[in-house]
This record gives structure tokens, C-alpha cells and sequence, in this order.
């Protein structure tokens, strides 16, 4: 039985907790910032088909990051049962909710996977519509190397702007956009020539079979780039995962073991009659 608490334990948790409770501190500061400057539940829901608002998501994982951190923390410092015990299921809880969702995405992948290609097809739609989300899309069609959502660049005749017959009215006059059967400039083959991009390089594109067929654009819808990522980069991936678990199933163990230590220290007080 022992007659101290193992400090090892304590402050490896005390470390610990402070380290994610700084994390949380900073992305709750983010995300305030990304708040105040985009403003709250901005038209994104409604051009783009987000459920929620990616900044609520940000603001609502930084609290939970903060409370738990907090929780832990005071729990490890003071040799609180109570909060050890808070944070050791709020983690297990958690943990187990991303564990049953990997399971689900593994078993009804076909099903997801068709849900996230209607996803992205309806968030072409708001391309032009919301700066953040062209953004967005921008930054993963370039990483991706990618054009489109599910089937390729012809995705992009869901967008009014991008459409081979778009007309649109512009103060009573019927109007085709200048990027009419185009695609984004982020669908370009990066040119080893010029210092400035060329915004215009996916001007009418997909009405040149030419240009087309000569790869002067990524041909590769971005959902079939992303599942090519994660099967080249499995190890990688794999990695990621079991890290994330690691950096849960350790401090649930660290802290049900100072807990026993708490537990086995006070009844070797009451053995004493203290």
C-alpha cells in the first residue's frame, strides 16, 4: 500500500493536460477572432450545404479541449478524485464515439462515400457566392491536384458561373459569364514559367477538346484524389490514427492509476486512524 501519491503519474498528467489546455486557450482564440471577423453563422449553411458553421466547430472543440485540460489539470494538482474521474470519462466517451465512427465509415463506406459526393457537389455551387469557401476549394483542388468533385472538371456545371449554357441577368440584359464551361484557375497545371498566376488559365476550357485532352487541366475528381491519398499514404494515415488513440487511451490509464494511488493512500490513512 502506498503511503504517497507516485509523482511521476502526477505530473506527467499535470504536463500534460497544461500542454492541451494551452492548445485549446489558442483555438478558442481563433476561432473568437474567425467570429468576429466573418461573423457568426455567415451565409456559408446556406450556399454551401454546411451543416453548421466550420468556426462554431472550431470555437465548440477548443471549449471541450479547454474544460477537459482544465478538469484534469486541477484533477492531477490537487489529487481530486472527482475531476480525475471527469476526465477519464469524458475521454473514454470520446474515444469510443471516433472508434464506433471509424467502424461505420469502414463498413458503409459506399454510402458515405456517395453522400460526401453530393456534399461537394452542392458546395460548388457557392463557389463565387463566399470568399472562405473558394478558399477552400482552391486550397484542395492545388494539394489534391484535382479538379471537380466526384466525376472531374464536368462538376463544375452545377456552378452558374462555370456552366457550358449559363446565362445569367445582369440589370435586365441576358448575360454569359466569361467563365462559362471553364474551370477555377486552381484546376490549372501549375506553369514553371510565369512568377504571377494566371487566374484566367480555366477560362473555357472544357470547350477546347485540345487543351483538354493535353492535361492542361487535373482531370481527377477531388473525392477520388483524396481516397488515391489515403491509399498511398496508408502507413501515414495509419500512423495519425494510432497517435490520436495513444494521446487518449495514455492519460485515461495515467489517471485511473492516480486515482487508485489517491484511493490506496487515504485508506492507509483510515488503516491508521487519521
Amino acid at each position: 500500500m502506498p503511503h504517497e501519491v507516485g509523482c511521476c503519474t502526477k505530473y506527467f498528467l499535470f504536463v500534460f493536460n497544461v500542454l492541451f489546455w494551452l492548445i485549446g486557450l489558442g483555438l478558442l482564440g481563433a476561432g473568437i477572432w474567425a467570429w468576429s471577423e466573418k461573423g457568426f453563422f455567415d451565409n456559408i449553411q446556406t450556399i454551401s450545404e454546411f451543416p453548421i458553421d466550420p468556426v462554431l466547430i472550431i470555437i465548440i472543440v477548443a471549449v471541450v479541449m479547454f474544460i477537459l485540460s482544465f478538469g484534469g489539470c486541477i484533477g492531477a494538482l490537487r489529487e481530486n478524485i472527482c475531476f480525475l474521474k471527469f476526465f477519464s470519462v469524458c475521454l473514454g466517451v470520446i474515444f469510443f464515439a471516433e472508434l464506433i465512427a471509424g467502424i461505420l465509415g469502414f463498413v458503409y463506406k459506399d454510402w458515405f462515400h456517395l453522400q460526401f459526393a453530393g456534399f461537394v457537389n452542392k458546395t460548388i455551387k457557392g463557389y463565387r457566392d463566399d470568399v472562405d469557401l473558394q478558399n477552400i476549394i482552391d486550397f484542395f483542388q492545388e494539394n489534391l491536384q484535382c479538379c471537380g468533385g466526384d466525376i472531374g472538371p464536368s462538376d463544375w456545371d452545377n456552378n452558374v458561373y462555370f456552366k457550358c449554357n449559363s446565362v445569367v441577368m445582369v440589370n435586365g440584359l441576358n448575360y454569359t459569364p466569361v467563365e462559362a464551361c471553364g474551370v477555377p484557375f486552381s484546376c490549372c497545371l501549375p506553369s514553371t514559367q510565369a512568377d504571377v498566376i494566371n487566374t484566367q488559365c480555366g477560362y473555357s476550357v472544357r470547350l477546347d477538346d485540345e487543351i483538354f485532352n493535353q492535361d492542361g487541366i487535373y482531370t481527377t475528381g477531388c473525392i477520388s484524389s483524396f481516397e488515391e491519398f489515403l491509399r498511398t499514404n496508408l502507413y501515414t494515415v495509419a500512423g495519425v490514427f494510432i497517435g490520436v488513440a495513444l494521446m487518449q487511451i495514455i492519460p485515461i490509464c495515467f489517471a485511473q492509476n492516480l486515482i487508485s494511488d489517491i484511493q490506496a493512500v487515504k485508506m492507509g490513512w483510515l488503516s491508521r486512524g487519521y
